[in-house]
């Protein structure tokens, strides 16, 4: 990789840790200051929003081969996320305020904080063991988290205001389908699309750890 290369990457990774820290603090402070769960979009949405279209970015990463990351599995990534955050959160004000976006939000947080940390330190080859062991375990309890009670269950919730308004139906009418249709397909076929996922993370922390400690013995 070349020095021009790695310096993108290390400033692209920097950017999102502290953007994603942001989020966790004003998560955490808005909880503090109003002892309720229903303020996360309200405190940090925008932000949350910014980033994850920023992540973009990682999609042409994979593909131009400037990480060895999968494009398919960064694309079902980037496209989950993206569909929950834009279609329907920012769209259906009646939910951004139920304790699943504070759910999601939390654990896509944490996730990212541990991600892009070690993503960055890795760069600069100062990144410490425990970061590393972080990486590849916390997301076994995150990652259920975020999709379960935090994603699928909000997307569930919307299903009732998706319906009522005929959300996008200028576009879906067009192929005699509706968005309320496609959200309940979506909903059948997420947990199938996540443990593609999940197992693929499981298979990259076996990868990853071992390697690790193929290190430590030399």
């Amino acid at each position: 990789m070349s020095r021009l290369s790695q310096l993108y990457l290390l400033a692209y990774n920097s950017l999102q840790y502290f953007g994603w820290l942001i989020v966790l603090i004003k998560i955490f402070l808005s909880i503090s200051a109003s002892r309720s769960f229903h303020g996360a979009y309200a405190t940090a949405g925008d932000l949350v929003c910014l980033l994850q279209a920023v992540s973009f970015l990682e999609t042409i990463h994979a593909v131009v081969g400037l990480v060895p990351a999968s494009f398919l599995l960064t694309l079902m990534q980037w496209g989950g996320r993206t569909h929950f955050l834009f279609a329907i959160v920012r769209q259906i004000p009646e939910v951004q305020s139920l304790p699943s976006v504070f759910i999601t939000f939390t654990a896509w947080s944490l996730s990212e904080v541990i991600r892009y940390s070690h993503y960055a330190l890795s760069i600069l080859k100062v990144c410490p063991s425990w970061l590393t062991y972080f990486r590849y375990t916390a997301f076994i309890f995150l990652y259920p988290i975020g999709i379960g009670p935090g994603e699928m269950w909000l997307m569930y919730q919307a299903l009732s205001y998706v319906k009522e308004r005929s959300l996008y139906s200028d576009f879906f009418d067009k192929f005699a389908f509706s968005y309320y249709s496609f959200l309940v397909a979506v909903l059948v076929c997420y947990p199938f699309l996540w443990l593609k996922l999940y197992l693929h993370l499981f298979k990259q922390r076996r990868s990853k750890l071992k390697k690790k400690e193929g290190r430590k013995k030399l």
